[in-house]
């Protein structure tokens, strides 16, 4: 049975939408949830979860994918199995899992990075106004 989620990490970094919380939590040890859409604000989980906004085409556009890429590689340094989503799972997922895989070295360019996203979660949006950010966070793996 196909997962509604992948593991850019394997059995520490997952990645998807938020219909694929459910399954997660249900087969995974989950430390953490990054929620990364922009327009859902805080309120009752059932599970540890941090909204942490990335906006695109804003003047915080960078600002909040850098920061979201420093939050997750805090807690992956912290020892925590962490999942991140927006809604679909595509366009501000994509742009963190590339990013991510750049942070931790496991990628020597955005465009290596897009390329293992994708092979991960076929369905990435990595085309996106966001991957503009990372070429200005990297720009030494332009």
């Amino acid at each position: 049975m196909s997962k509604n989620y992948q593991a850019l990490i394997p059995g520490r970094i997952f990645i998807g939408g938020t219909d694929a919380i459910p399954e997660l939590l249900e087969n995974e040890k989950i430390d953490m949830v990054y929620d990364l859409r922009a327009e859902n604000k805080d309120g009752e989980y059932e599970y540890p979860r941090t909204h942490l906004p990335m906006y695109d085409d804003d003047s915080q556009q960078d600002e909040s994918v850098q920061k979201a890429i420093e939050e997750v590689e805090r807690a992956y340094d912290a020892g925590k199995n962490i999942y991140f989503h927006c809604s679909t799972g595509r366009t501000r997922t994509g742009t963190l899992a590339a990013g991510t895989l750049l942070k931790l070295g496991k990628a020597n360019s955005v465009d290596e990075a897009k390329a293992q996203a994708r092979e991960v979660r076929e369905v990435l949006n990595l085309d996106s106004k966001l991957i503009t950010s990372l070429e200005r966070i990297f720009p030494e793996k332009k």
